[in-house]
Parts: structure tokens; C-alpha cells; sequence
């Protein structure tokens, strides 16, 4: 059980860092977001297509509902990195952890540890320090999307612990599917280009076929707050990117921040760790 725990980890850990390359690439696109949503599902769906080999949907309502949370939550995320910055549209999306702790009691009856509570309290602490002179008010709009897809998000997660008979691959594929077809009517508004088509291409296999298959694999084994602070390594990795692509030097808020959330998650990592090697260590 501890090894499928470890192996989950490692999976939501890879998952988290090609999570982190998504605001670059959708900022290079110049299309509607919604139209950028289906095609990056669209290609990611043919990625599931591949691991899979044979599939066929049984679709019942439970899968549906999971299916079309993941719709909306992709498409609120690339809609909010137009509308606002990718700071912005990262952090507010990663106030989920705060949606868990409230939603878990009443879908999936999990009480909220100590260690749970004050880690979740320091990761916003320590994300609100990380963009604190980045979070601009101004774009409202995106704001509110990029909350949504927090609230979403973590709704999400504690569907797809629901799911027993369910291939959690499978509703990630229909999911995908059904971004598709939403998009259908924006892709003839406009036309991307040409440049865009090798950032898609990316955003498709790298950033979000590959991190949600390895995420979905990793859902059964980890707990609802698990799947949640372990991906916050995106919104810390997002400003490594544009300093080593754009060369923007990180500020001391964003240190001083960054430094807080890898020390919380690693001390209730750590804390973890030791209760579930008491809990396995034989008696004497």
C-alpha cells in the first residue's frame, strides 16, 4: 500500500511540473480560449487514445457529471489565462485546497487533520506572498474564472475519489472529448496560425495528456488533500519558467512565498510519513 502511495507521488510530482508549463504556451496563442481548449483536448484525447489501446464507454451518470466537471474545469483555466495573468489565473485556481477541506465532510465524509488544516492555511499563506505584487484587481473577469475553476477543481477531485466502477483514464478521455465538441464553434471564428500550432501541439501531449493520465492513475492511491497540495508545485515552478524563458528575476515576495509552500508541503510530508511507518512497524 505505502509503495502505491510513493509511486502515486512520483506520478502527481511529474504531473505538477509539465502542469506548470501551460501559461506560457496559452499565452503565445492568439485564439478564442474556448477554441484553444477543444484543440489542446482534442489532442490530448488522442494521447489517452494511445494508452488505452481498447476502450469502450459504458457511460452511466456518475461518469458523465466527472466527464463535464473536467470539461469545465480545462476550459475555465485557459478562458482565465486570457482574461488575466497567469499569476492571477494560477493562484486563485489553486485556492481548491480551501474548496476540499469544505466539500470533503459532506461528499466524501473525510474529517480535515491538524497537520491537514495548518498546511492548508500556510500553502495559501505562502501562494498569496508568491504573487502579492502580481495579482492585479483590474481583471475581473478572470479573476472570478480562475476561482471558478479552483471551486471546480476540487470538486473534481472528490468525484473522481467516488468513482469505484469507473475508469477515472476513461471519464479523463470523455472528458477531453466533450472539450472538443464544445469548442467546435469557435474554431472557425478566427485562425490560430501557424506559429501556434507547435505551442498546441505541447500544450496537447505535454501539458495536459501526459499530467492527467499520470494524475488520474495517482487519484485512487492518494487522500483528497494529497491530490490537491502536491500539484501547488505548479504555481512555484510557473515563475521559473518565465525567469529562464523571459528572463524575469523572481521578487523577494516570491521567494519568501515559494519558500513557505515547498516547507509546508515537505513538513506534512514528512509528518506523514512517519505516522504511516508507525502505523505499518510491527508491535513489540
Amino acid at each position: 500500500m505505502e509503495t502505491k502511495r510513493n509511486t502515486a507521488i512520483k506520478y502527481m510530482i511529474i504531473a505538477s511540473v509539465l502542469w506548470s508549463i501551460g501559461g506560457i504556451f496559452i499565452k503565445r496563442i492568439n485564439w478564442n480560449p474556448r477554441a484553444i481548449a477543444g484543440s489542446r483536448s482534442a489532442i490530448a484525447a488522442l494521447v489517452m487514445m494511445v494508452y488505452l489501446k481498447k476502450f469502450k464507454f459504458k457511460i452511466n451518470k456518475s461518469m458523465l457529471i466527472c466527464a463535464c466537471s473536467y470539461s469545465l474545469l480545462v476550459i475555465l483555466f485557459v478562458s482565465a489565462n486570457k482574461l488575466t495573468t497567469s499569476a492571477n489565473a494560477i493562484l486563485l485556481q489553486f485556492t481548491s485546497p480551501v474548496w476540499v477541506a469544505l466539500l470533503s465532510r459532506a461528499i466524501l465524509k473525510q474529517k480535515i487533520s491538524r497537520i491537514d488544516g495548518i498546511t492548508i492555511i500556510f500553502v495559501i499563506l505562502g501562494m498569496i506572498m508568491f504573487f502579492i505584487d502580481e495579482l492585479e484587481m483590474s481583471y475581473l473577469l478572470g479573476n472570478i474564472l480562475a476561482i471558478l475553476s479552483g471551486i471546480v477543481m476540487a470538486g473534481m477531485i472528490l468525484l473522481f475519489q467516488q468513482q469505484k466502477e469507473n475508469s477515472l483514464v476513461e471519464i479523463t478521455l470523455l472528458g477531453n472529448v466533450i472539450t472538443a465538441i464544445v469548442g467546435i464553434p469557435f474554431y472557425f471564428i478566427s485562425s490560430p496560425g501557424m506559429e501556434s500550432v507547435l505551442p498546441l501541439f505541447i500544450l496537447g501531449v505535454f501539458q495536459l495528456g501526459i499530467p492527467y493520465l499520470l494524475y488520474v492513475l495517482a487519484i485512487p492511491n492518494v487522500t483528497a488533500i494529497d491530490a490537491v497540495l502536491i500539484p501547488v508545485l505548479e504555481p512555484l515552478l510557473n515563475p521559473l519558467w518565465v525567469f529562464i524563458f523571459a528572463k524575469e528575476s523572481p521578487t523577494l515576495f516570491s521567494l519568501l512565498g515559494g519558500s513557505l509552500v515547498l516547507l509546508s508541503v515537505t513538513v506534512r510530508g514528512i509528518i506523514m510519513s512517519k505516522k504511516l511507518d508507525q502505523i505499518d512497524s510491527p508491535s513489540t
